[in-house]
């Protein structure tokens, strides 16, 4: 395996775990009563203190992008279009799954420039790994708006790691129940990004994508793994599914993991049908780490993605943020 010595980071006394929260994350919502309310981050919270998890990791507030660094993935044009809905605070911003409201692009930003604050933050050795509830807007494409997503932080922070940070290979692991279509499609020629996505089944749930032949294009032709679930799979297929998707991003060799672990594959969310239990999110986070610590210095940042069972969300995201900190001793 080679070494980037251009991407070295001094060891340094750490936390381990850095968590990124604040009320500015509650303010990329859409409102009371919908799927992605403001209380998701909430039931997350409550979960976090009463297990006392926050004495545990370095805590960061939220940071907000510039809009350079949001056009490093989005494209300028669609950039304006967001400013423009945010600021009449009414319609959508696709074709009815996006609702604008009044200052949506600030929020949305927010998303953008606290993942931007994780990844520099444990690429500078601030912290080994990090988590951020709110972020993991996986459906947002370079010039549009799906699926609750108005901007999309993953693919800004895949982007900026190459762009500003000189990676050549950057791993992006999602169990969310949605196909990561945002990211599949804005990286589908790019070898850069290895892939592996374990969704359900698109010809039963939205975006309708992510088949097994989807493998990338062009040059990235084999450096994306999608693997469809069948409605109603449980923590066995997950399992079984997990070890190929595992093998396959340790064979590209990344140089940082993301990781976007979406609860809504949970068994009880309102709008999927997958049935993993929590241990399914604990599992993968276990398993990252110690895929971090032998190929990427342990760079590992989770995201919380998708979760519409308030209760679920709270248990998924905390069992992820436990592993990890288990999975990550505190350099002194």
């Amino acid at each position: 395996m080679d070494t980037d010595t251009s991407t070295e980071v001094p060891h340094k006394a750490t936390a381990g775990v850095g968590l990124f929260y604040g009320d500015a994350l509650r303010a990329y919502a859409f409102g009371h009563g919908h799927p992605f309310g403001p209380d998701r981050l909430d039931a997350f919270w409550s979960e976090v203190t009463a297990r006392k998890l926050q004495d545990r990791v370095r805590l960061f507030e939220p940071e907000t992008a510039e809009r350079a660094e949001i056009e490093r993935f989005h494209t300028h044009e669609y950039v304006d279009w967001v400013i423009q809905r945010s600021k009449a605070g009414d319609g959508f911003l696709d074709y009815g799954d996006t609702p604008a409201y009044p200052g949506i692009y600030q929020a949305a930003s927010t998303v953008v420039g606290t993942t931007l604050a994780a990844c520099r933050a444990i690429m500078s050795g601030e912290c080994r790994r990090a988590f951020i509830p709110i972020a993991g807007l996986h459906h947002g494409r370079r010039d549009a708006a799906a699926g609750f997503c108005a901007l999309n932080d993953c693919g800004v922070a895949i982007e900026t790691l190459k762009q500003s940070y000189g990676l050549s290979r950057v791993g992006y692991v999602d169990i969310d129940a949605h196909h990561g279509d945002g990211v599949y499609y804005g990286f589908e020629t790019d070898s850069a990004l290895i892939y592996a996505d374990l969704h359900e089944d698109g010809r039963f749930l939205y975006p309708g994508t992510g088949a097994e032949h989807e493998r990338g294009s062009g040059e990235a032709v084999g450096t994306k793994l999608n693997i469809p679930m069948p409605p109603d799979a449980g923590d066995r297929q997950f399992f079984e599914a997990w070890d190929h998707a595992e093998a396959f991003i340790a064979s590209g060799r990344p140089q940082f993991l993301l990781f976007q672990c979406g609860a809504d594959s949970v068994s009880g969310d309102p709008i999927t049908h997958l049935r993993y239990s929590t241990a399914a999110h604990a599992h993968a986070a276990t398993r990252l780490c110690a895929l971090a610590d032998s190929c990427c210095q342990g760079r590992l940042l989770a995201m919380g993605g998708g979760g519409y069972n308030r209760r679920n969300l709270a248990l998924a995201w905390c069992a992820v943020l436990e592993a990890m900190i288990a999975a990550t001793p505190v350099s002194r």
